[in-house]
């Protein structure tokens, strides 16, 4: 038995077009024993958002067959705050949902927060940034939930929770504390754990070197590079995230 962790968008579709032989790609391998689960970076979506999509699509799914970076930044705080420490947000109500389902105390002052959760804002503005600005010079931790710098889309990209990272750390001039989303051993960990396998016997099958591929080399993960999203053939050759295996798509992971 294996375990199979699928990216979602530029892997399992694009937009809201499935990719081609996605769905009896993950019907063959649960059909032979082998366990699936889909894990994505994206937190402008609902886990049951992404049940339904994929449901939409003719790929069986349930709320336990789906992990995103809002679940685990919400998990991780969890485990990590002390009674009366606060986190400021800045993203869209599912990553706000996701912490409040987990009982994470929000706060909507900076100046009162000792985490700063910097998401995925499809809304972000100077005045947010300046927020996360002062909040982290006063040291507040401050926390990503994942690092894309773009989301594929069907036909192109959109900026994506990177670019806002970026400027944060041009203006603080040093990194952030944590990404707790791929390719962080945090996320691994959820996957493997969810799973309930060894590392070794579990492929990450996703579009980014940086995110995806990175993540599975580093825990000891196969790391398996679909063509269907961002990461070209052309670019795995010259990076030091080099994936195990290069497909042309989803549908031709089963035959690994």
């Amino acid at each position: 038995m294996r375990g199979y962790i699928f990216d979602l968008d530029g892997t399992v579709y694009l937009g809201d077009k499935m990719i081609d032989g996605a769905s009896e790609a993950i019907q063959a391998l649960r059909v032979r024993g082998d366990k699936v689960v889909f894990l994505s970076n994206k937190p402008i979506a609902t886990r049951q958002s992404y049940v339904e999509k994929l449901n939409k699509m003719g790929i069986p799914t349930t709320l336990k067959d789906v992990l995103n970076s809002s679940q685990i930044v919400a998990q991780y705080l969890q485990r990590r705050l002390k009674v009366g420490e606060k986190v400021f947000v800045i993203g869209e109500e599912p990553i706000n949902e996701e912490l409040a389902e987990y009982g994470i105390p929000i706060t909507q002052d900076s100046d009162n927060a000792e985490y700063v959760v910097l998401s995925w804002d499809r809304q972000f503005t100077y005045d947010k940034l300046n927020s996360v600005y002062q909040a982290a010079i006063k040291g507040a931790i401050i926390i990503a939930s994942n690092p894309d710098t773009t989301c594929p889309l069907d036909g192109g990209q959109i900026p994506d929770t990177g670019t806002f990272i970026a400027a944060l750390e041009v203006a603080t001039g040093k990194a952030i504390d944590l990404v707790v989303g791929k390719p962080s051993l945090i996320a691994a960990e959820a996957a493997v754990a969810h799973l309930g396998l060894d590392y070794k016997d579990c492929l990450m099958i996703g579009d980014r070197l940086e995110t995806d591929i990175r993540m599975a080399n580093e825990a000891g993960m196969v790391s398996v590079l679909v063509l269907t999203g961002v990461s070209t053939a052309e670019m795995a050759e010259l990076t030091t995230d080099r994936p195990h295996y290069i497909v042309p798509s989803i549908k031709d992971v089963v035959d690994l």
